[in-house]
């Protein structure tokens, strides 16, 4: 953490405190996709806050991603959900675009006017990701693609669709393309309202003889494997991990506050040493939560290979966060149930946080491999020359003060 850091973190909770958190009543209440908000968001430049300064971003690295979307999500977890999915869009261009890609999208993403998103799951195949069925055929100097795709977060806002899709066999026979939202064959099916985040949109893209530019295509053909697995790891794992860093402080914040005001016989709930024990352990596993994903994103912005810590701390701050708000909900006892409650909104939001970029089974999973000696070469070592030349620039920029770093 340097002083570039913390300056971003006041940033972004006044920005969140004043901005964000006076919506969160109307977008609860209308459970419709919020896209005036998320295009404020987007406007302050965190969307690009790991592109490098040459394509108009902040190049600030993981860390700081990780703290842009902890400190929204603390007040929303639906915007700190916009914010981690555009991000996770944004992986894809910076690690397999072509020159001439980055070129025209990422200033665009860096500015605000493009939100990208990324476009893998299919409804019958869920993570099983060669298992997909939707497909891109070439054509001419075009690739006309088939199929849907699902729970492609801000499906209903975004701008520029990454897109796996079959273009032949086996593993290698997947590629990814850059898909504009207004293209003829590409609909939305209508937005469905879910249990939490009320606001952020994960819906259906419809892929309806879809023709998209062979130019469009991301990186070479037979690589939308590799596009899918390291931005699910490089970013998908950490930027979920914040999100659900984010909704337990603010779980633990409101239970504090909760226990401190609530009197029982003349006493605040915060002196009976049932509640106090409840306290001390939120308190030790937020902190506990917050060193194991700060410990994983810094080897990320280092270049070290850290698939492993990735992984851990999406199923250390998932399950953590999930635990905090039980225990919540114990100390709330009944006044935790009622709807309208922040409590209750925290609950249901944590929820959403298990099944993106791999249940916590399947990091159990990817875990056990590691123990066993059984895994194959990292996507953090594979591109780990471009995350240590960010790193680079990351410590260029904080030598030289913080000062200019926000956009606007």
């Amino acid at each position: 953490m340097t002083k570039l850091h913390h300056r971003l973190r006041d940033e972004v909770r006044t920005f969140a405190e004043s901005e964000i958190a006076p919506r969160v009543p109307a977008m609860e209440k209308s459970r419709s996709v919020e896209v005036e908000l998320a295009r404020m968001i987007a406007a302050q430049g965190w969307i690009g806050i790991t592109v490098d300064p040459e394509y108009g971003g902040m190049g600030l690295g993981h860390l700081a991603k990780t703290i842009v979307i902890e400190e929204i999500s603390r007040v929303s977890g639906a915007m700190g959900a916009m914010v981690q999915a555009s991000q996770l869009g944004t992986a894809k261009i910076l690690h397999y675009g072509t020159e001439q890609q980055k070129c025209r999208w990422l200033p665009a993403v860096s500015d605000g006017r493009c939100l990208p998103t990324i476009a893998v799951t299919e409804r019958e195949t869920g993570g099983h990701v060669l298992g997909m069925t939707s497909t891109a055929t070439r054509d001419g100097d075009h690739y006309v693609l088939n199929g849907r795709k699902v729970f492609v977060g801000n499906s209903h806002i975004g701008d520029l669709h990454g897109v796996v899709a079959r273009t032949g066999l086996g593993s290698t026979g997947l590629s990814a393309f850059l898909v504009e939202s207004n293209t003829s064959g590409l609909a939305l099916a209508e937005h469905e309202p879910s249990m939490g985040l009320a606001g952020f949109s994960f819906g259906e893209l419809i892929f309806d003889n879809c023709r998209v530019p062979a130019e469009n295509l991301l990186g070479i053909e037979g690589h939308g494997l590799e596009v899918a697995y390291s931005s699910s790891v490089l970013y998908g794992r950490p930027n979920l991990a914040a999100v659900s860093l984010g909704l337990h402080q603010a779980i633990v914040e409101e239970t504090v506050e909760f226990a401190q005001r609530r009197v029982r016989n003349g006493r605040p709930l915060s002196e009976m040493p049932t509640i106090t024990q409840k306290l001390g352990q939120l308190q030790s596993d937020l902190m506990t939560a917050r060193i194991n994903l700060y410990h994983a994103v810094h080897m990320l912005d280092e270049g070290l290979p850290c698939d492993a810590e990735l992984m851990n701390a999406k199923l250390v701050n998932v399950e953590l966060s999930l635990n905090a708000a039980r225990t919540a909900m114990e100390v709330h006892a009944a006044h935790g149930l009622s709807a309208g409650r922040k409590l209750e909104r925290l609950l249901r939001d944590a929820h959403h946080i298990y099944a993106p970029a791999g249940t916590s089974d399947i990091q159990r999973l990817r875990l056990a491999e590691v123990a066993l000696g059984d895994t194959k070469r990292q996507w953090s070592d594979r591109l780990s020359e471009r995350l240590r030349s960010s790193s680079a620039a990351l410590r260029a920029t904080s030598a030289a003060g913080a000062g200019g770093y926000r956009r606007r």
